[in-house]
């Protein structure tokens, strides 16, 4: 919204900001054991010596007026300091006792701000390029944002990833979201042209957002606002209904646009993705091509030599005190080794 006015035959405008809401509290269990509770994915320096929540901060720097962090206490720190390194701060910060999901905490960021800012809510842990295309498409959303949408992010998909969510569109018009497929379902999900990936970032009004949500999800409202007004302690966050934003509001409501999106996007979300992304940017510093007799498209990030004998579609992890193996194309599976391992 924009307000003008006139004093003394000057005339003076304001917009209301825009503030880059930052989802910053995933613990990257799929990248275990690089990615672990007390330095999860999005503060590992692994990319041209930043982090990924830095490449967030600096890639949103020119296209909004102020940054919200929206983390767990233990990762505040963490993102002070990375901030610090970029000479900038947080203005506004949400810090969860305990988690509830992405619909409670943007809740709870809506709440922080004026109902006629725009947040533009963005994941820490998504590596991007391609960046005049995507200073397009979030200008783009920031105009359907002020004329009262909640805007979704669709990325236009280069091959048929089981592990992210699809938007079926036409147009800006959004027909339908749809869960993770299986491999058969997300193949014919890309061949039809009808759908693209859920990028699982967004931008809206906070007063459009409060409406919506206390419309389709009146109890995350309700206890979100006492959480917000008693102040946001383990009882009054845990008394919050978890539920994901998709869930609580978009799959639900009228008011849903989607920006179609094709700028280079990765969430990094498994060792798949990240290999591809060392290998596709010469990291040969971090990532290494496994040798050896009969070896094909193996690579490790170790710091080790590593070396193999009639192997094919391998990757090696190697940290200090864990090494993982695990074929190409099977990283959504290392949460299962996490959940079973991870704290050992």
């Amino acid at each position: 919204m924009i307000l003008v006015f006139l004093l003394a035959d000057v005339e003076i405008i304001r917009m209301n900001k825009i503030v880059n809401a930052i989802l910053s509290g995933g613990f990257g269990t799929r990248l275990w054991p690089l990615s672990r509770p007390e330095k999860p994915k999005q503060f590992l320096q692994l990319f041209g010596d930043r982090s990924l929540f830095q490449h967030t901060v600096l890639r949103n720097a020119d296209l909004v007026d102020a940054n919200m962090i929206l983390t767990n206490e233990s990762h505040y720190k963490m993102a002070t300091e990375q901030m610090q390194e970029l000479d900038k701060q947080f203005d506004y910060k949400v810090l969860e006792p305990v988690a509830r999901n992405t619909a409670p905490a943007i809740t709870l960021a809506t709440l922080s701000v004026d109902k006629d800012d725009i947040l533009f809510v963005t994941p820490s842990d998504h590596m991007i390029s391609d960046k005049d295309v995507y200073d397009k498409c979030v200008k783009e959303a920031v105009e359907l944002a002020a004329k009262g949408f909640l805007v979704t992010f669709s990325i236009k998909p280069t091959y048929p990833e089981t592990g992210y969510g699809y938007i079926e569109y036409k147009g800006n018009e959004v027909l339908s979201f749809r869960e993770k497929p299986d491999a058969k379902t997300a193949k014919e999900f890309v061949e039809s042209g009808r759908f693209n990936w859920n990028s699982g970032m967004f931008c809206f009004k906070a007063g459009t957002f409060l409406n919506e949500i206390k419309k389709y999800s009146p109890e995350i409202y309700t206890k979100s606002v006492e959480a917000y007004q008693k102040g946001i302690t383990k009882e009054t966050m845990s008394a919050i209904p978890e539920d994901s934003v998709d869930y609580a509001v978009f799959e639900k409501s009228d008011r849903v646009k989607t920006v179609l999106s094709d700028f280079s996007w990765s969430d990094m979300g498994t060792f798949d993705s990240l290999m591809d992304y060392f290998l596709s940017n010469d990291k040969e510093d971090l990532v290494k091509t496994i040798k050896g007799t009969g070896v094909k498209n193996c690579h490790a990030l170790s710091k080790k030599m590593v070396l193999g004998v009639g192997i094919k579609d391998l990757i090696v992890i190697e940290t200090e005190d864990t090494i993982l193996v695990l074929p190409k194309g099977e990283g959504q599976k290392v949460k299962n080794i996490f959940n079973e391992y991870g704290e050992a």
